[in-house]
């Protein structure tokens, strides 16, 4: 199967859908931009959410679900969200077909035109601000800590799969706050909580940082987010979180009667995720043989493998102890498969585990049952073990812990090893051609420059890092003061 993968050396694009489809996460659709979500790469969602949906909880918030339709003129009211959404919207005119009088299948009923448009969501700050507005009267309504699990819809030109989409999946948090500096340190937190979850359950280390005045979202004071490295030394925005400020208080008049008895505008933050974290998990890990998942968000950890004898009573024996190996396993909590397929040989089989990325491969033969042992084999580095049936769920135990601290390693070593200082033009375009990855650097911070250096180069300001070092250096294209270095890359 590693065959028909493309060398991702060679074509990295190419090896990236190779993955994406013949290791059964997604497929194209018959909706132009939109993509089918398998059942294998659904899993791989529903752990990711799961373990969000959790860590969200266990920070005070709770989930709730608002329209997916828009009305229009609800993003007319915030000047900057609808100048950065506009050209991305889906716009919904009619609430009615009819049959052609041709013949000819259904028409639009030009009689059924909506009196206002309706927009399908790209994003819900402003439907949930307007609902937010009939919730908050008083202080003692604040904060809300809301989150909602949805789809949304960005119409966008070029797509690939999981990274960018016209529809996708995410989750989207929106809380409101009596004061600046709570608002703030919400946006802050769930940073953190993003960068923990990345680094934990992906294995994957990011950068956390704010974006330049370029890079904000739309209608966002401060937009805090993480930046991933993947293999290729492009940069990945893996998640933001962005303080509001008072703008969608202001857009939807939401107002609170302080203790002090004054009226107040509330204060406002989002933050989200989405489906683009199994691109990021795909780039950062996989290699030439197919998908390499960490073990805390993998579908299966383990898939055991016994094989299939011409003698009858051994098959069976066989397969009690891979039933028996299956039941220890999952007594820890270990997501373990059984493939005793007659139809298929071994060989394919280790192939096909391999493709899809299980951690761990289990094979026992009868002779292996003889002897009280079988093979384990790990997916991220290849090595193999014979190890005893006696401990056999505490050897697994373990080496699933181990495989998920050596991807975040390995990916660790990869980012240091591409991040690159540089001071001058040269040096810079010199990194981002021929090394990749971040590239250290100057800018005068002004807008005007950080456009030319994207028009020049194509690499963005991916970030300013938190807790930043000042510095004092001129700016590498313009040679302007500069008092600090910023993060660019190239970018998905």
């Amino acid at each position: 199967m590693s065959k028909e993968i493309t060398n991702k050396d060679k074509d990295y694009s190419q090896w990236y859908n190779d993955l994406v489809l013949k290791g059964g996460l997604a497929d194209y659709s018959a909706v132009r931009g939109c993509m089918v979500i398998k059942p294998y790469g659904y899993t791989l969602w529903e752990n990711i959410r799961d373990v969000l949906d959790g860590m969200f909880k266990e920070t005070g918030h709770v989930n709730a679900y608002f329209p997916l339709f828009i009305p229009k003129s609800f993003l007319s009211k915030e000047a900057d969200h609808v100048e950065g959404f506009a050209k991305e919207c889906a716009v919904v005119t009619h609430y009615r077909l009819k049959n052609d009088p041709d013949g000819k299948g259904v028409v639009v009923d030009p009689e059924a035109k909506l009196e206002e448009e309706l927009i399908v969501r790209p994003t819900s700050e402003t439907i949930i601000w307007n609902t937010y507005k009939t919730w908050i009267q008083s202080w003692r309504d604040l904060p809300i800590l809301v989150n909602q699990w949805a789809n949304v819809v960005r119409w966008e030109m070029r797509t690939r799969l999981f990274l960018r989409t016209a529809e996708f999946l995410w989750q989207e948090g929106h809380t409101a706050h009596a004061t600046s500096e709570e608002a703030v340190a919400e946006a802050e937190k769930m940073l953190e909580v993003y960068a923990n979850f990345a680094e934990e359950y992906m294995a994957l280390p990011v950068v956390r940082g704010v974006k330049s005045a370029n890079e904000r979202f739309a209608g966002a004071v401060e937009t805090y987010c993480i930046e991933a490295l993947m293999q290729d030394g492009k940069a990945l925005q893996a998640g933001t979180s962005h303080f509001l400020g008072q703008n969608f208080a202001k857009a939807f008049d939401v107002k609170y009667l302080s203790k002090e008895g004054k009226e107040e505008l509330v204060w406002a933050t989002s933050w989200g995720v989405s489906t683009r974290l199994i691109g990021a998990l795909i780039m950062a890990h996989s290699d030439d043989k197919g998908l390499v998942l960490p073990p805390k968000l993998a579908p299966f950890h383990v898939v055991i493998i016994p094989f299939i004898s011409k003698n009858p009573d051994e098959t069976q024996a066989l397969r009690e102890k891979a039933n028996e190996i299956k039941s220890l396993l999952k007594a820890k909590g270990i997501r373990t498969q059984i493939d005793d397929d007659e139809t298929k040989r071994p060989g394919f089989k280790f192939a096909e585990y391999e493709l899809k990325g299980y951690p761990v491969r289990v094979v026992i033969g009868p002779r292996d049952l003889t002897n009280g042992v079988a093979e384990v084999a790990r997916r991220d580095t290849g090595e193999k073990q014979s190890v005893s049936l006696e401990n056999i769920d505490q050897t697994i135990d373990q080496l699933l812990e181990d495989i998920q601290k050596n991807l975040y390693q390995k990916a660790l070593s990869f980012r240091e090893e591409h991040i690159t200082q540089v001071d001058t033009w040269d040096e810079f375009m010199d990194v981002l051609e021929n090394k990749t990855g971040f590239v250290s650097a100057h800018w005068d911070g002004t807008p005007a420059t950080e456009d030319k250096i994207k028009e020049l180069s194509k690499a963005t300001i991916r970030c300013i890092p938190l807790n930043n070092k000042l510095e004092e250096g001129k700016c590498i294209l313009t040679g302007q003061p500069s008092k600090q270095r910023v993060l660019f890359a190239r970018a998905y």
